[in-house]
Protein backbone atom coordinates (compact mmCIF):
# COMPACT_ATOMS: atom_id res chain seq x y z
CA UNK A 1 0.00 0.00 0.00
CA UNK A 2 1.58 3.26 -1.13
CA UNK A 3 1.06 6.33 1.04
CA UNK A 4 1.78 9.87 -0.06
CA UNK A 5 3.86 11.74 2.51
CA UNK A 6 2.69 15.21 1.43
CA UNK A 7 -0.89 14.53 2.53
CA UNK A 8 -2.06 15.37 6.05
CA UNK A 9 -3.88 12.28 7.31
CA UNK A 10 -6.12 12.21 10.34
CA UNK A 11 -6.17 9.20 12.58
CA UNK A 12 -8.08 6.35 10.99
CA UNK A 13 -8.90 3.04 12.57
CA UNK A 14 -9.98 -0.36 11.37
CA UNK A 15 -10.76 -3.44 13.46
CA UNK A 16 -9.08 -6.74 12.61
CA UNK A 17 -11.30 -9.46 14.12
CA UNK A 18 -8.90 -12.38 13.96
CA UNK A 19 -6.24 -10.42 15.90
CA UNK A 20 -8.69 -8.59 18.25
CA UNK A 21 -6.84 -5.35 17.62
CA UNK A 22 -7.46 -2.05 15.91
CA UNK A 23 -5.28 -0.82 13.08
CA UNK A 24 -4.32 2.82 13.41
CA UNK A 25 -2.38 5.07 11.10
CA UNK A 26 0.01 7.51 12.73
CA UNK A 27 0.69 10.60 10.63
CA UNK A 28 3.82 11.35 12.67
CA UNK A 29 5.50 8.09 11.76
CA UNK A 30 3.83 7.64 8.37
CA UNK A 31 3.24 4.06 9.33
CA UNK A 32 0.56 1.66 10.53
CA UNK A 33 0.78 0.06 13.94
CA UNK A 34 -1.42 -2.23 15.96
CA UNK A 35 -3.07 -1.09 19.17
CA UNK A 36 -4.75 -3.24 21.82
CA UNK A 37 -8.43 -3.51 21.09
CA UNK A 38 -9.64 -2.63 24.59
CA UNK A 39 -8.18 0.87 24.71
CA UNK A 40 -9.02 1.78 21.11
CA UNK A 41 -12.52 0.31 21.25
CA UNK A 42 -13.21 2.47 24.30
CA UNK A 43 -12.04 5.55 22.41
CA UNK A 44 -14.10 4.54 19.38
CA UNK A 45 -17.24 4.06 21.55
CA UNK A 46 -16.77 7.45 23.18
CA UNK A 47 -16.52 9.08 19.76
CA UNK A 48 -19.78 7.45 18.69
CA UNK A 49 -21.54 8.62 21.86
CA UNK A 50 -20.35 12.19 21.25
CA UNK A 51 -21.50 12.09 17.65
CA UNK A 52 -24.94 10.94 18.81
CA UNK A 53 -25.29 13.51 21.58
CA UNK A 54 -24.14 16.55 19.61
CA UNK A 55 -27.30 16.82 17.47
CA UNK A 56 -29.45 16.33 20.57
CA UNK A 57 -27.60 19.12 22.31
CA UNK A 58 -28.19 21.40 19.34
CA UNK A 59 -31.91 20.40 19.15
CA UNK A 60 -32.38 21.13 22.85
CA UNK A 61 -30.92 24.64 22.80
CA UNK A 62 -32.10 26.81 25.65
CA UNK A 63 -35.34 28.75 25.26
CA UNK A 64 -36.18 30.71 28.38
CA UNK A 65 -39.34 32.01 26.64
CA UNK A 66 -40.91 28.56 26.62
CA UNK A 67 -39.49 27.71 30.04
CA UNK A 68 -41.44 30.61 31.51
CA UNK A 69 -44.58 30.72 29.34
CA UNK A 70 -45.21 26.99 29.61
CA UNK A 71 -46.02 27.63 33.30
CA UNK A 72 -48.38 30.55 32.62
CA UNK A 73 -52.16 30.31 32.13
CA UNK A 74 -53.86 31.28 28.88
CA UNK A 75 -53.63 33.52 26.97
CA UNK A 76 -49.96 33.86 27.89
CA UNK A 77 -49.37 30.14 28.29
CA UNK A 78 -47.54 28.31 25.47
CA UNK A 79 -46.48 24.77 26.20
CA UNK A 80 -43.54 23.01 24.58
CA UNK A 81 -45.92 20.35 23.26
CA UNK A 82 -48.17 22.98 21.64
CA UNK A 83 -45.28 24.89 20.07
CA UNK A 84 -43.74 21.66 18.74
CA UNK A 85 -46.67 21.36 16.30
CA UNK A 86 -46.03 24.82 14.90
CA UNK A 87 -44.62 24.74 11.36
CA UNK A 88 -42.20 27.55 12.28
CA UNK A 89 -40.78 25.59 15.21
CA UNK A 90 -40.37 22.57 12.95
CA UNK A 91 -38.38 24.71 10.53
CA UNK A 92 -36.05 25.91 13.30
CA UNK A 93 -37.58 29.29 14.16
CA UNK A 94 -38.02 30.30 17.80
CA UNK A 95 -40.07 32.74 19.86
CA UNK A 96 -37.42 35.38 19.27
CA UNK A 97 -37.92 35.12 15.51
CA UNK A 98 -41.18 37.04 15.91
CA UNK A 99 -41.02 38.58 19.39
CA UNK A 100 -37.30 39.35 19.54
CA UNK A 101 -35.35 39.20 22.81
CA UNK A 102 -32.69 36.83 24.09
CA UNK A 103 -34.09 33.31 24.75
CA UNK A 104 -30.73 32.11 26.09
CA UNK A 105 -30.92 34.28 29.22
CA UNK A 106 -32.80 33.35 32.38
CA UNK A 107 -32.72 36.97 33.51
CA UNK A 108 -36.10 38.48 32.50
CA UNK A 109 -34.58 41.95 32.22
CA UNK A 110 -31.98 40.72 29.75
CA UNK A 111 -34.24 38.28 27.92
CA UNK A 112 -36.87 40.97 27.37
CA UNK A 113 -34.61 43.98 26.90
CA UNK A 114 -35.05 46.40 24.05
CA UNK A 115 -31.32 46.09 23.40
CA UNK A 116 -31.90 42.42 22.62
CA UNK A 117 -34.57 43.45 20.14
CA UNK A 118 -37.53 42.41 22.28
CA UNK A 119 -40.85 43.48 20.76
CA UNK A 120 -43.24 41.90 23.22
CA UNK A 121 -46.86 41.48 22.19
CA UNK A 122 -47.38 42.32 18.54
CA UNK A 123 -50.18 44.82 17.93
CA UNK A 124 -52.90 43.52 15.60
CA UNK A 125 -52.29 46.18 12.99
CA UNK A 126 -48.61 45.18 12.84
CA UNK A 127 -49.20 41.42 12.40
CA UNK A 128 -49.55 41.33 8.57
CA UNK A 129 -46.31 43.27 8.08
CA UNK A 130 -44.50 41.13 10.66
CA UNK A 131 -45.55 37.93 8.88
CA UNK A 132 -44.80 39.56 5.55
CA UNK A 133 -41.25 40.38 6.62
CA UNK A 134 -40.49 36.71 5.97
CA UNK A 135 -43.32 35.53 3.76
CA UNK A 136 -42.81 38.33 1.22
CA UNK A 137 -39.11 37.56 0.81
CA UNK A 138 -38.71 34.98 -2.01
CA UNK A 139 -35.02 34.39 -1.30
CA UNK A 140 -35.65 33.72 2.38
CA UNK A 141 -38.71 31.51 1.85
CA UNK A 142 -37.07 29.47 -0.89
CA UNK A 143 -34.80 27.76 1.65
CA UNK A 144 -37.85 26.30 3.40
CA UNK A 145 -40.15 25.55 0.48
CA UNK A 146 -39.43 26.73 -3.07
CA UNK A 147 -43.11 26.29 -4.05
CA UNK A 148 -44.50 28.70 -1.43
CA UNK A 149 -46.04 31.88 -2.78
CA UNK A 150 -44.71 35.15 -1.46
CA UNK A 151 -47.51 37.52 -2.48
CA UNK A 152 -49.75 36.94 0.53
CA UNK A 153 -49.16 40.40 2.03
CA UNK A 154 -49.78 42.24 -1.23
CA UNK A 155 -52.94 40.20 -1.77
CA UNK A 156 -54.10 40.87 1.78
CA UNK A 157 -53.72 44.60 1.24
CA UNK A 158 -56.20 44.39 -1.67
CA UNK A 159 -58.76 42.40 0.36
CA UNK A 160 -61.71 43.79 2.31
CA UNK A 161 -59.90 42.77 5.50
CA UNK A 162 -56.67 44.49 4.50
CA UNK A 163 -58.34 47.71 3.36
CA UNK A 164 -60.37 48.02 6.53
CA UNK A 165 -57.29 47.33 8.67
CA UNK A 166 -55.42 50.08 6.83
CA UNK A 167 -58.36 52.37 7.61
CA UNK A 168 -57.96 51.65 11.33
CA UNK A 169 -60.49 48.84 11.86
CA UNK A 170 -58.64 46.35 14.09
CA UNK A 171 -61.63 43.98 14.35
CA UNK A 172 -61.03 42.58 10.88
CA UNK A 173 -59.15 39.33 10.36
CA UNK A 174 -55.36 39.34 10.34
CA UNK A 175 -52.98 36.44 9.74
CA UNK A 176 -53.22 34.95 13.23
CA UNK A 177 -57.02 34.94 13.27
CA UNK A 178 -57.08 32.42 10.44
CA UNK A 179 -53.76 30.58 10.85
CA UNK A 180 -53.61 30.50 14.66
CA UNK A 181 -50.58 31.70 16.61
CA UNK A 182 -48.21 29.38 18.44
CA UNK A 183 -49.48 26.11 16.95
CA UNK A 184 -49.70 27.27 13.35
CA UNK A 185 -49.82 24.16 11.17
CA UNK A 186 -49.34 23.52 7.48
CA UNK A 187 -52.61 23.59 5.47
CA UNK A 188 -52.14 19.91 4.63
CA UNK A 189 -52.34 19.01 8.35
CA UNK A 190 -55.90 17.83 9.14
CA UNK A 191 -55.69 19.75 12.44
CA UNK A 192 -54.79 23.02 10.70
CA UNK A 193 -57.33 25.83 10.95
CA UNK A 194 -56.83 26.43 7.21
CA UNK A 195 -57.11 22.83 6.10
CA UNK A 196 -59.91 22.75 3.48
CA UNK A 197 -62.18 20.78 5.82
CA UNK A 198 -61.74 23.39 8.58
CA UNK A 199 -61.79 26.64 6.58
CA UNK A 200 -65.56 27.23 6.93
CA UNK A 201 -65.33 26.84 10.71
CA UNK A 202 -62.43 29.29 10.80
CA UNK A 203 -64.34 31.92 8.80
CA UNK A 204 -67.42 31.32 10.95
CA UNK A 205 -65.59 32.44 14.10
CA UNK A 206 -66.28 35.97 12.93
CA UNK A 207 -68.84 35.74 10.15
CA UNK A 208 -71.33 33.62 12.12
CA UNK A 209 -71.14 35.87 15.20
CA UNK A 210 -74.07 38.28 14.89
CA UNK A 211 -72.83 40.52 17.72
CA UNK A 212 -69.29 40.75 16.40
CA UNK A 213 -70.47 41.46 12.84
CA UNK A 214 -73.31 43.84 13.75
CA UNK A 215 -71.37 46.96 12.79
CA UNK A 216 -70.78 45.70 9.26
CA UNK A 217 -74.44 45.24 8.31
CA UNK A 218 -73.90 41.94 6.46
CA UNK A 219 -75.66 38.58 6.92
CA UNK A 220 -74.29 36.08 9.43
CA UNK A 221 -76.18 33.00 8.22
CA UNK A 222 -73.64 31.97 5.60
CA UNK A 223 -72.10 29.21 7.71
CA UNK A 224 -75.47 27.71 8.64
CA UNK A 225 -76.52 27.77 4.98
CA UNK A 226 -73.22 26.26 3.82
CA UNK A 227 -73.58 23.39 6.29
CA UNK A 228 -76.74 22.34 4.45
CA UNK A 229 -75.25 22.69 0.98
CA UNK A 230 -74.16 20.10 -1.54
CA UNK A 231 -70.63 21.54 -1.33
CA UNK A 232 -70.40 20.92 2.42
CA UNK A 233 -71.70 17.40 1.92
CA UNK A 234 -69.05 16.69 -0.71
CA UNK A 235 -66.17 18.21 1.29
CA UNK A 236 -66.90 17.23 4.89
CA UNK A 237 -69.13 14.16 4.61
CA UNK A 238 -67.62 12.49 1.55
CA UNK A 239 -64.10 13.83 2.05
CA UNK A 240 -63.71 15.34 -1.44
CA UNK A 241 -61.01 17.97 -0.85
CA UNK A 242 -61.62 19.44 -4.31
CA UNK A 243 -65.11 20.56 -3.26
CA UNK A 244 -65.43 24.30 -2.64
CA UNK A 245 -65.25 26.02 0.71
CA UNK A 246 -65.22 29.74 1.58
CA UNK A 247 -61.76 30.48 0.17
CA UNK A 248 -62.48 28.64 -3.09
CA UNK A 249 -65.00 31.29 -4.09
CA UNK A 250 -63.95 34.34 -2.07
CA UNK A 251 -60.19 33.94 -2.17
CA UNK A 252 -57.99 33.59 0.90
CA UNK A 253 -55.45 36.34 1.48
CA UNK A 254 -57.18 38.53 -1.11
CA UNK A 255 -60.66 37.65 0.16
CA UNK A 256 -63.46 39.74 -1.25
CA UNK A 257 -67.14 39.09 -1.99
CA UNK A 258 -67.69 38.24 -5.67
CA UNK A 259 -69.60 40.98 -7.48
CA UNK A 260 -72.56 40.39 -9.75
CA UNK A 261 -70.36 40.39 -12.84
CA UNK A 262 -67.84 37.91 -11.44
CA UNK A 263 -70.10 35.25 -9.88
CA UNK A 264 -70.37 33.20 -13.07
CA UNK A 265 -66.59 33.34 -13.45
CA UNK A 266 -66.15 32.02 -9.91
CA UNK A 267 -68.55 29.12 -10.47
CA UNK A 268 -67.06 28.36 -13.88
CA UNK A 269 -63.71 27.42 -12.36
CA UNK A 270 -65.39 24.10 -11.49
CA UNK A 271 -68.59 24.06 -13.56
CA UNK A 272 -66.97 24.76 -16.92
CA UNK A 273 -69.53 23.31 -19.35
CA UNK A 274 -72.50 24.82 -17.52
CA UNK A 275 -70.87 28.25 -17.70
CA UNK A 276 -70.12 27.92 -21.42
CA UNK A 277 -73.71 26.93 -22.15
CA UNK A 278 -75.08 29.77 -20.02
CA UNK A 279 -72.88 32.30 -21.83
CA UNK A 280 -74.48 31.27 -25.13
CA UNK A 281 -78.01 31.27 -23.71
CA UNK A 282 -80.66 34.02 -23.88
CA UNK A 283 -80.45 34.31 -20.10
CA UNK A 284 -76.91 35.66 -20.12
CA UNK A 285 -77.87 38.96 -21.70
CA UNK A 286 -81.19 39.13 -19.86
CA UNK A 287 -79.55 38.63 -16.46
CA UNK A 288 -76.81 41.15 -17.24
CA UNK A 289 -79.40 43.77 -18.25
CA UNK A 290 -81.37 43.18 -15.05
CA UNK A 291 -78.23 43.24 -12.88
CA UNK A 292 -78.77 39.65 -11.76
CA UNK A 293 -75.89 37.30 -10.94
CA UNK A 294 -76.01 34.34 -13.31
CA UNK A 295 -75.59 31.17 -11.25
CA UNK A 296 -76.77 32.52 -7.90
CA UNK A 297 -80.17 33.63 -9.23
CA UNK A 298 -81.25 30.01 -9.72
CA UNK A 299 -78.91 28.06 -7.43
CA UNK A 300 -78.37 30.43 -4.49
CA UNK A 301 -74.83 30.89 -3.09
CA UNK A 302 -73.87 29.53 0.34
CA UNK A 303 -76.86 27.21 0.65
CA UNK A 304 -76.62 25.49 -2.74
CA UNK A 305 -78.65 22.30 -2.60
CA UNK A 306 -78.32 19.25 -4.80
CA UNK A 307 -80.10 20.12 -8.07
CA UNK A 308 -82.95 17.91 -9.26
CA UNK A 309 -85.19 17.86 -12.32
CA UNK A 310 -87.79 19.67 -10.22
CA UNK A 311 -85.73 22.84 -10.64
CA UNK A 312 -86.77 23.01 -14.30
CA UNK A 313 -90.35 23.25 -15.57
CA UNK A 314 -93.41 24.90 -14.12
CA UNK A 315 -93.98 22.95 -10.91
CA UNK A 316 -94.03 24.23 -7.33
CA UNK A 317 -90.27 23.72 -6.87
CA UNK A 318 -89.34 25.13 -10.26
CA UNK A 319 -86.99 28.13 -10.29
CA UNK A 320 -88.19 29.10 -13.76
CA UNK A 321 -91.49 30.39 -12.40
CA UNK A 322 -89.64 33.02 -10.35
CA UNK A 323 -89.41 35.03 -13.55
CA UNK A 324 -91.59 33.32 -16.18
CA UNK A 325 -95.38 33.22 -16.13
CA UNK A 326 -97.87 31.20 -18.09
CA UNK A 327 -98.14 32.36 -21.66
CA UNK A 328 -94.59 33.63 -22.24
CA UNK A 329 -92.06 31.70 -24.40
CA UNK A 330 -89.76 30.96 -21.45
CA UNK A 331 -92.56 29.33 -19.50
CA UNK A 332 -93.41 27.07 -22.47
CA UNK A 333 -89.73 26.21 -23.05
CA UNK A 334 -89.28 25.28 -19.39
CA UNK A 335 -92.29 22.95 -19.56
CA UNK A 336 -90.95 21.28 -22.73
CA UNK A 337 -87.48 20.72 -21.32
CA UNK A 338 -88.91 19.27 -18.11
CA UNK A 339 -91.08 16.93 -20.21
CA UNK A 340 -88.03 15.80 -22.19
CA UNK A 341 -86.06 15.01 -19.05
CA UNK A 342 -89.01 13.24 -17.44
CA UNK A 343 -89.59 11.18 -20.60
CA UNK A 344 -86.00 9.92 -20.69
CA UNK A 345 -85.98 9.32 -16.92
CA UNK A 346 -89.15 7.24 -17.22
CA UNK A 347 -87.81 5.29 -20.21
CA UNK A 348 -84.60 4.46 -18.33
CA UNK A 349 -86.57 3.44 -15.25
CA UNK A 350 -88.86 1.12 -17.24
CA UNK A 351 -85.91 -0.50 -19.04
CA UNK A 352 -83.98 -0.88 -15.80
CA UNK A 353 -86.98 -2.48 -14.11
CA UNK A 354 -87.69 -5.04 -16.81
CA UNK A 355 -84.01 -5.95 -17.16
CA UNK A 356 -83.80 -6.38 -13.40
CA UNK A 357 -86.80 -8.70 -13.45
CA UNK A 358 -85.23 -10.74 -16.23
CA UNK A 359 -81.90 -10.92 -14.40
CA UNK A 360 -83.54 -12.11 -11.18
CA UNK A 361 -85.29 -14.77 -13.25
CA UNK A 362 -81.94 -16.17 -14.28
CA UNK A 363 -81.79 -14.66 -17.77
CA UNK A 364 -78.55 -13.30 -19.23
CA UNK A 365 -79.05 -9.53 -19.73
CA UNK A 366 -75.69 -8.16 -18.60
CA UNK A 367 -74.88 -6.61 -21.98
CA UNK A 368 -78.27 -4.90 -22.17
CA UNK A 369 -77.78 -3.49 -18.66
CA UNK A 370 -74.32 -2.24 -19.60
CA UNK A 371 -75.72 -0.56 -22.72
CA UNK A 372 -78.39 1.12 -20.59
CA UNK A 373 -75.69 3.09 -18.77
CA UNK A 374 -75.21 5.02 -22.02
CA UNK A 375 -78.80 6.24 -21.73
CA UNK A 376 -78.08 7.36 -18.16
CA UNK A 377 -75.02 9.23 -19.44
CA UNK A 378 -77.20 10.97 -22.03
CA UNK A 379 -79.58 12.03 -19.26
CA UNK A 380 -76.68 13.57 -17.33
CA UNK A 381 -75.56 15.41 -20.47
CA UNK A 382 -79.09 16.67 -21.05
CA UNK A 383 -79.25 18.02 -17.50
CA UNK A 384 -76.07 19.99 -18.18
CA UNK A 385 -77.40 21.20 -21.55
CA UNK A 386 -80.40 22.66 -19.70
CA UNK A 387 -78.10 25.65 -18.98
CA UNK A 388 -78.38 26.60 -22.66
CA UNK A 389 -82.15 27.03 -22.12
CA UNK A 390 -82.62 25.80 -25.67
CA UNK A 391 -85.26 23.12 -26.24
CA UNK A 392 -83.69 21.86 -29.47
CA UNK A 393 -80.21 21.45 -27.92
CA UNK A 394 -81.67 19.47 -25.04
CA UNK A 395 -83.55 17.26 -27.50
CA UNK A 396 -80.25 16.40 -29.24
CA UNK A 397 -79.03 14.76 -26.01
CA UNK A 398 -82.40 13.24 -25.13
CA UNK A 399 -82.95 11.41 -28.47
CA UNK A 400 -80.03 8.91 -28.31
CA UNK A 401 -80.86 8.25 -24.66
CA UNK A 402 -84.45 7.37 -25.56
CA UNK A 403 -83.24 5.06 -28.35
CA UNK A 404 -80.85 3.25 -26.02
CA UNK A 405 -83.50 2.93 -23.32
CA UNK A 406 -85.96 1.52 -25.89
CA UNK A 407 -83.40 -1.09 -26.92
CA UNK A 408 -82.86 -2.02 -23.30
CA UNK A 409 -86.59 -2.37 -22.71
CA UNK A 410 -86.92 -4.49 -25.86
CA UNK A 411 -84.05 -6.72 -24.68
CA UNK A 412 -85.83 -7.14 -21.35
CA UNK A 413 -89.09 -8.10 -23.06
CA UNK A 414 -87.32 -10.67 -25.21
CA UNK A 415 -85.56 -12.11 -22.19
CA UNK A 416 -88.84 -12.43 -20.30
CA UNK A 417 -90.49 -14.01 -23.36
CA UNK A 418 -87.63 -16.52 -23.49
CA UNK A 419 -88.06 -17.14 -19.79
CA UNK A 420 -91.77 -17.79 -20.22
CA UNK A 421 -91.11 -20.09 -23.19
CA UNK A 422 -88.68 -22.09 -21.12
CA UNK A 423 -91.10 -22.29 -18.23
CA UNK A 424 -93.90 -23.54 -20.49
CA UNK A 425 -91.57 -26.12 -21.99
CA UNK A 426 -90.42 -27.19 -18.56
CA UNK A 427 -94.02 -27.44 -17.35
CA UNK A 428 -95.12 -29.53 -20.31
CA UNK A 429 -92.06 -31.75 -19.88
CA UNK A 430 -92.82 -32.27 -16.20
CA UNK A 431 -96.44 -33.14 -16.97
CA UNK A 432 -95.34 -35.63 -19.63
CA UNK A 433 -92.85 -37.18 -17.21
CA UNK A 434 -95.54 -37.39 -14.54
CA UNK A 435 -97.95 -39.12 -16.94
CA UNK A 436 -95.28 -41.63 -17.91
CA UNK A 437 -94.57 -42.37 -14.26
CA UNK A 438 -98.28 -42.83 -13.50
CA UNK A 439 -98.69 -45.13 -16.51
CA UNK A 440 -95.63 -47.08 -15.52
CA UNK A 441 -96.98 -47.48 -12.00
CA UNK A 442 -100.34 -48.72 -13.29
CA UNK A 443 -98.61 -51.17 -15.65
CA UNK A 444 -96.53 -52.57 -12.79
CA UNK A 445 -99.62 -53.06 -10.64
CA UNK A 446 -101.36 -54.85 -13.54
CA UNK A 447 -98.45 -57.26 -13.95
CA UNK A 448 -98.32 -57.93 -10.20
CA UNK A 449 -102.02 -58.75 -10.07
Amino acid sequence: MAISRNKRFVISTGFIPEKSVFLRYSRTADSFRLMPSGMTKGLFTAMLVLLFLCPLARGQSKDSCLDCHSALPDPLGVSQEKFSHDIHAQKGLTCASCHGGDPTSDDPDKAMSRKAGWKGKIDREQIPRLCGSCHSDPAYMRQFNPTLRTDQLSQYQTSVHGKRLAAGDTKVAVCTDCHSVHDLRAPSDPASTVNPVNVANTCAHCHADANYMSAYKIPTNQFAAYNKSVHHDALVVRGDLSAPTCTTCHGNHGATPPGVASVANVCSTCHVFQAQLFDSSPHQQAFASAGLPGCVTCHSNHGIVHPTDEFIGTGERSVCTQCHTQGDPGYAAAAQMKQQLAGLQTAIGNADQILGTAERSGMEVSQAKLDLTQAKDELIKARVTIHSFNVDRVAVDIKPGLETAAKGYDAGQKALAERNYRRWGLGISLIAIALVLVGLRMYIRQIES
